[in-house]
């Protein structure tokens, strides 16, 4: 067995044992021996692997997995080169967002970088900050001890990746890099017997890791303390955390709670219903304005949220789930509590008698169902953002798994569909970019291995169109791409530059219609399109799952975007007696 294949063999043998199950390929000849290796090991039935063209959708793919298996670390591997630049959007979002995602990249021997060799650069701290650690393994040769040393390096980078290696165990998920150096040949001996190494590839006993990862453990600290009108304020939670522990702990405090509409629907029904729009009230805000704001996760998408946690004399909190940094971009938080606190702060009473609702909690509560009353008789209407929003809260499954982009579309749900959107609504909210939504999509619905929709918006999903490129070998989702399409960026139209009086060169360098036939581009990748011309429609598109990945388009117009939204904030005020 050459090095090369050694090697390879080694480190996907380790990747297996360390729990990896996915791994995306992006085809290259430096990264030969991997492919084989990763190719061999899915005909053993060890692991699943996924071809695609596309660094960057392989990159998101591998997000997708990792998301929709609830945090089990996904590898990707690429060649040398530009193919290891085009994962870097994936590892950004892996790393604000905590998804363990292993970056294996192929390269060519130490000697050969900045000789001017085809193909090479200097692959090693491409990723910089963004990755939780990363090793530059040399190319390999005979030396008795490197197989153990190999197995060592990848249990390291899997302890890394999954948080296992921070301080007691406690560190954060993320991103790791594994570049490994390759010389030729790069692929298998005819005679595999025929140049056999001293060192076998089974030299621990089939299972056992070469180095041992210790689970993680929380960090005991003293619960959070408690304050009659505390107010719970739940963003983006890191994936694989359960989030059943928010919802008992505000419960059992009778703390009202606003939440993003991410996660499990049981997170989003206890929640105060609209809460997002609720909090658009100035007016009704400052007659029930919280002491205490309790936050748990990372919000990231209402301004309103942000101007609540800046009010004067208000007291934040934030619970971290895995070590991670906790949010704080107003630089206001107070305290800072562990996940473990709010399985510690139990109340007083017996256990499962919940704290007495106060009057204040009820009040947000009953301000909730009055603005989810008011949408429910009066919809916005279709053609609208939050009309299309609607529209999909009523009629996707209840158990649906819903993917949903950044930009508009995620905000037309929060504001418009009361929360109760499917089952569970997974997003990329770890940098909230636009990439890679497609193929992140596809590995949520490979890896739950159940039909599951995405909501995304024209130029997202133009964006990662090449997501839809999918060998004819490889697995395929059931998954069913509503794209909201406005001809632009329609996001832009809400916010300053969309402002009336900013209209000259608005178009060209905010608005960017690019005028794509989205039928047409579906038809060139052999993907079912349809057009939802009405609310009645787009329903009957999206309650049942198809088979395979299909595109159901919804047009909309960019200039009713900033009226929309003006209208709902107006409608939330006269629900709430403001006028």
């Amino acid at each position: 067995m050459n090095p090369s294949t050694a090697i390879a063999s080694v480190l996907v043998d380790e990747l297996v044992r360390g729990g990896v199950r996915e791994i995306v390929l992006s085809p290259g000849s430096r990264s030969a021996p991997l492919a084989y290796a990763a190719s061999v090991a899915e005909a053993e039935g060890r692991l699943r692997l996924h071809v695609r063209v596309d660094e960057r959708s392989a990159g998101f793919l591998a997000l997708g997995l990792s998301k929709g298996s609830g945090g089990a670390p996904v590898a990707v591997v690429t060649t040398s080169g530009t193919a290891v630049a085009n994962l870097h959007p994936a590892v950004l979002e892996a790393h604000h967002a905590g998804v363990p995602l292993v970056v294996v990249s192929a390269d060519r021997p130490h000697e050969l970088r900045g000789t001017g060799a085809n193909q090479t650069t200097h692959q090693p701290g491409l990723f910089r900050e963004s990755v939780r650690w990363a090793v530059d393994l040399p190319a390999p040769d005979r030396r008795a001890g490197q197989v153990p040393s190999w197995r060592a390096t990848v249990c390291r980078a899997l302890a890394a990746a999954t948080g296992a290696s921070g301080p007691g165990g406690s560190g954060r998920p993320g991103p790791v890099h594994l570049n490994v150096c390759l010389r030729e040949p790069l692929v298998p001996d005819e005679d595999p017997s025929a140049d056999a190494w001293p060192d076998s590839l089974d030299g621990r006993p089939v299972g056992a890791p070469w180095v041992a990862v210790a689970p993680r453990r929380d960090v005991p600290a003293d619960p959070p303390g408690h304050v009659d009108r505390t107010l719970v304020l739940v963003g983006a939670l890191p994936d694989g955390v359960d989030a059943s522990a928010v919802v008992d702990w505000a419960a059992r405090q009778a703390y009202p709670l606003v939440a993003e509409p991410f996660g499990p629907r049981a997170l989003r029904e206890a929640a105060v219903r609209h809460g997002s729009l609720l909090l658009t009230a100035a007016e009704w805000v400052d007659a029930h304005a919280p002491e205490r704001v309790v936050v748990v996760g990372r919000p990231t998408l209402s301004r309103a949220v942000a101007a609540l946690l800046r009010r004067p004399g208000l007291v934040v909190e934030a619970v971290v789930a895995g070590g991670g940094p906790w949010p704080d971009p107003s630089h206001v938080v107070a305290r800072v509590h562990p996940w473990s606190a709010l399985a510690a702060d139990a109340p007083a009473e017996p256990a499962g008698a919940p704290a007495p609702a106060s009057d204040w909690a009820r009040e947000w509560a009953d301000a909730g169902c009055a603005l989810a009353a008011a949408l429910g008789d009066s919809p916005s209407p279709w053609g609208t953002g939050p009309g299309v929003a609607a529209v999909l809260a009523s009629a996707l499954p209840e158990d649906a798994t819903v993917v949903v982009g950044s930009s508009n579309p995620v905000r037309d749900l929060d504001l418009a569909a009361a929360g109760a959107v499917g089952g569970r609504v997974v997003a990329n909210r770890g940098l909230a970019g636009i990439d890679g939504l497609v193929s992140t999509a596809t590995g949520v619905a490979l890896a739950t291995g159940r039909p599951t929709w995405a909501v995304l918006g024209d130029l997202t999903f133009l964006h990662d169109s090449g997501g839809l490129l999918v060998g004819p070998d490889e697995p395929r989702p059931d998954l069913t791409l509503v794209v909201v399409n406005d001809d632009g960026g329609g996001i832009f139209s809400t916010l300053e530059p969309g402002e009336p009086g900013r209209a000259t060169g608005f178009e060209r360098v905010f608005g960017t219609p690019t005028g794509t036939d989205l039928a047409a581009l579906c038809a060139a990748h052999g993907i079912r399109h349809a057009l939802a011309e009405s609310a009645t429609d787009l329903a009957r598109l999206v309650a049942r799952p198809y088979e395979g990945v299909s595109v159901v388009e919804v047009r909309t117009d960019r200039a009713t975007h900033r009226d929309a939204h003006a209208d709902l904030r107006a409608r939330a005020r006269t629900a709430l007696g403001l006028g």
